[in-house]
């Protein structure tokens, strides 16, 4: 397929961003310095800004998935999000040296491949459809830097400064933060926000961060709001250590955290009275407390890379989370892929980038299942290949290929083939 083609198809699908021309930013603000746009009157307007220490954003994000193979039958679905916002340098604005304001506003709408054609993922394929299709307060947050220290305090997600990792892939096994793919229900990813605090050491070649974060369902409401000041379960208080080295010369992050969730959550397998959930008639044991950990090691191999973070050769990550086995219905996900940017003979700022990963159902709930009699889920397995290229400026195309295996963790359900197009336009 041509570029003239593929933009074309872009355009029709209901056209693209939140996500960085460049792949190889995995830090979870890469994307707050938008390349110029499309569209030049806001090009204009936003260099003014930029000029009084204003950064303004606008973008759309399109994911569009087609199952060739798996589900109950063959769809076309289009999801999508839209995003604005502001991030102000205090000191040109106010005289407040180090400081930053940042607010981001978001639109999701469209419909899921996933459920249109009855897949039965674990997983999305489109990972951007999250979360329900409203309009959310995404960021609202004013971070000082003190010398060597950096406090946050606002609306914000865990995912955006803990486990962060670039979105890249259109399968959520490969997008955003980890735990919040498995355990979702209290650990938030973009788009959600909720009431948070966080302090940041930087130190040498990295830093070390700890962060406390309100747990409160209603947060998840498909709903326009500031905040809620009632309804928490708990605060969630995730600490990690970040290290970027330069191996032969070539930079590379790497991540290890964990977390505890001071909420009270219901056992997965057993009930009040240390016997199976719902075999009993008794409500399901509550535990005190939930816990995880993670790892991620992104690392440039080959190439070179200038001081702005441009990157040219081969990067490899890989990515690890365990969640708590007495609460967690999903306890783990690994992934491991590579990107590829500058292929020899293409365009210098084309991407090929390609992951495979395994999310697995907790071997308690494996085990409550066989008892009763039910299907049993196990891993479900994923793996993504995905060209990006860049045909006009503003403008990102991601044609991709899925293949889920044992979709739900189900190995008598049939394999899913997903083609995509993610697509990216920044105004």
């Amino acid at each position: 397929m041509t570029r003239s083609a593929l933009l074309a198809l872009a355009l029709a699908g209901a056209a693209p961003p939140a996500f960085a021309q460049s792949v190889q930013k995995g830090e979870a603000d890469a994307q707050e310095s938008p390349p110029a746009g499309l569209i030049a009157p806001f090009d204009r307007l936003r260099g003014r800004a930029t000029k009084a220490g204003v950064t303004l954003s606008a973008r759309y994000t399109s994911e569009l998935g087609f199952n060739v193979a798996g589900g109950d039958a063959e769809r076309v679905t289009e999801t999508g999000q839209a995003d604005v916002g502001a991030k102000l340098d205090m000191g040109q604005v106010a005289g407040l040296q180090g400081g930053t304001l940042n607010a981001v506003v978001t639109w999701r709408r469209g419909h899921l491949l996933d459920s249109t054609a009855n897949l039965g993922t674990l997983q999305q394929t489109q990972e951007v459809y999250g979360r329900g299709q409203t309009w959310r307060l995404t960021r609202l947050w004013y971070e000082q830097a003190l010398g060597p220290v950096a406090l946050k305090a606002g609306r914000s997600n865990v995912g955006e400064d803990f486990a962060t990792f670039s979105c890249d892939f259109m399968n959520l096994s490969f997008c955003g933060a980890q735990p919040g793919n498995i355990v979702g229900d209290y650990w938030y990813n973009w788009p959600v926000s909720q009431w948070m605090a966080r302090a940041k050491l930087s130190i040498g070649q990295g830093y070390v961060q700890l962060g406390a974060y309100e747990v409160n369902p209603r947060n998840l409401r498909k709903t326009f709001t500031i905040g809620y000041l009632h309804g928490a379960t708990g605060v969630l208080l995730p600490v990690e250590g970040v290290w970027k080295p330069k191996v032969g010369g070539l930079p590379g992050t790497w991540r290890a955290g964990a977390w505890y969730d001071t909420s009270h959550a219901d056992d997965v397998a057993l009930d009040r009275a240390g016997g199976l959930a719902a075999a009993g008639g008794l409500g399901p044991l509550r535990r005190e407390g939930r816990w995880g950990g993670w790892a991620i090691v992104r690392q440039q191999v080959t190439g070179a890379a200038d001081e702005d973070g441009a990157v040219r050769g081969l990067t490899l990550f890989g990515r690890v989370t365990q969640a708590d086995r007495r609460t967690a219905r999903i306890d783990s996900q690994v992934t491991v892929g590579l990107f590829y940017e500058g292929l020899p003979g293409l365009a210098s700022d084309d991407v090929l980038g390609a992951a495979l990963g395994r999310t697995h159902v907790n071997h308690r709930v494996e085990a409550a299942q066989r008892i009763r009699g039910e299907a049993i889920q196990g891993a479900e397995w994923t793996g993504e290949v995905f060209y990006s290229l860049h045909p006009a400026t503003g403008l990102v195309l991601r044609p991709n290929v899925q293949y889920i295996l044992h979709p739900g963790g189900l190995k008598h359900r049939s394999d899913a083939v997903v083609l995509g197009l993610k697509s990216a336009f920044t105004l």
